[in-house]
């Protein structure tokens, strides 16, 4: 009998994975026709799908492989961006990446927060602990999107950096912000205690991972296993995430960090041999665009629409609180400190524009959900609420915004011309 369930699961795990594969890979092709971000059409598809529509996929039924997902495709994407990032560019924005990914992070979090409680008429902790939830940017989100837009490299490089560091100062708010929320109590020591352990401890292991791996896979002496470079790169994101983790760091910042070693590794004298390069190359591009596809998928069958649909409007007013007034005023406060970065007004408006939602404060909803924190369906409908409008409204427009601006690399401009 036992045998016969374990079965019976592994069918539905596979016809799971079946469907989102098969939904990834024709919508991918049909965000290529219209020349719409691909995310966008996985998060519609994955609500159609979904428990809220048709019911064809219910990934609550499989609480431990949704985890699985979500937690794996955000550290491989996440690693994916640190690959792309630049240690000379992010070496003169480095402050105006600390400021948005600290400092902007409450900044959002008390804006969104007072005006939420106003909204709804939370108390003041829960409506914090709501605008907490809400005040990280996402890499998964980001990423993709940046891979179809070619952005000058200084914005590119600062706004996913943004997303990769204000992911645990976000996580440790909102941690902190809950527990006040239950047991009344709040200890600021701890929470700094705590965010400086999960960036020392997040930081150190993704060094360490990133150099050792690319040791590993390189021409040098030790670089025994090059031909295996392919399986390395997920065997890096696996181990950096889950040992960051569990020495109480934060996973997604050590495979961030693992990925911008691995990304720079020329700096030290690393190299890949050519074949094993190409593979690997390969390799991590399938692997990333399967976990994308996934990711939003999967976070598309978790939007409930009955409670989406009871608060829509309050949820919406406070996205555009988020949209309109929050992030304007984060890039304004962190980018005024950072005078070397000399950013023009031009790219401050974009980065105030290019702030998706997406896998993070979902996975923070969906503690709270579980949790039964008083007001946690008001929480869950803005989160979802926020998801959908800036993935659908600002990823779907960024290009547009970008090229209104000026702020495409050299070049790209001309190609869009050129395609239109």
């Amino acid at each position: 009998m036992e045998n016969t369930v374990e079965a019976i699961a592994t069918n539905n795990l596979l016809l799971i994975f079946a469907a989102i594969a098969i939904t990834g890979i024709v919508l991918g092709k049909v965000s290529e026709i219209i020349k719409v971000p691909d995310v966008i059409l996985y998060l519609i598809a994955g609500i159609i799908i979904g428990p809220a529509v048709l019911n064809l996929i219910s990934i609550e039924s499989f609480p431990i492989e949704n985890n699985l997902i979500l937690t794996f495709g955000s550290a491989f994407i996440l690693y994916e961006g640190g690959r792309e990032i630049n240690l000379k560019v992010l070496n003169k924005v480095k402050i105006s990446v600390g400021m948005l990914a600290t400092i902007g992070v409450i900044i959002s979090a008390g804006v969104v927060g007072i005006f939420a409680g106003k909204i709804f008429g939370l108390p003041i902790m829960t409506a914090l602990l709501l605008g907490a939830v809400i005040a990280s940017t996402d890499p998964a989100a980001l990423i993709p999107v940046f891979k179809q837009v070619t952005i000058k490299d200084k914005i590119k490089q600062t706004v996913v950096s943004e997303s990769a560091f204000n992911d645990a100062v976000g996580a440790i708010l909102v941690s902190t912000l809950l527990g006040v929320v239950t047991s009344g109590q709040l200890s600021i020591a701890k929470s700094l205690e705590e965010l400086v352990i999960s960036t020392v401890v997040g930081i150190s292991v993704g060094v360490a991972m990133g150099y050792i791996f690319s040791v590993l896979i390189s021409d040098k002496k030790w670089g025994i296993f090059h031909s295996y470079a392919p399986i390395m790169s997920i065997l890096k994101v696996a181990l950096a995430y889950e040992v960051a983790v569990l020495l109480h760091g934060s996973g997604y910042m050590a495979v961030f960090i693992a990925g911008l070693i691995a990304g720079n590794k020329k700096i030290f004298g690393l190299w890949v041999p050519e074949y094993d390069f190409h593979s690997e190359h390969c390799f991590r591009d399938s692997v990333g665009s399967l976990c994308r596809m996934a990711i939003f998928v999967v976070l598309g069958t978790q939007v409930n629409l009955a409670a989406l649909s009871k608060y829509w409007a309050p949820a919406l007013a406070v996205v555009l609180v988020l949209m309109f007034i929050a992030r304007p005023l984060v890039v304004l406060v962190s980018t005024s400190f950072d005078k070397s970065a000399k950013w023009s007004f031009k790219d401050k408006l974009f980065m105030m524009w290019v702030r998706e939602t997406g896998v993070i404060p979902a996975a923070l909803s969906g503690i709270i959900v579980s949790m039964k924190i008083p007001g946690y369906e008001i929480i869950s409908s803005v989160v979802f609420m926020t998801i959908l409008v800036t993935l659908i409204v600002q990823a779907s427009t960024t290009k547009l915004v970008a090229k209104k601006l000026g702020v495409l690399e050299e070049g790209q401009e001309e190609k869009i011309k050129s395609v239109a």
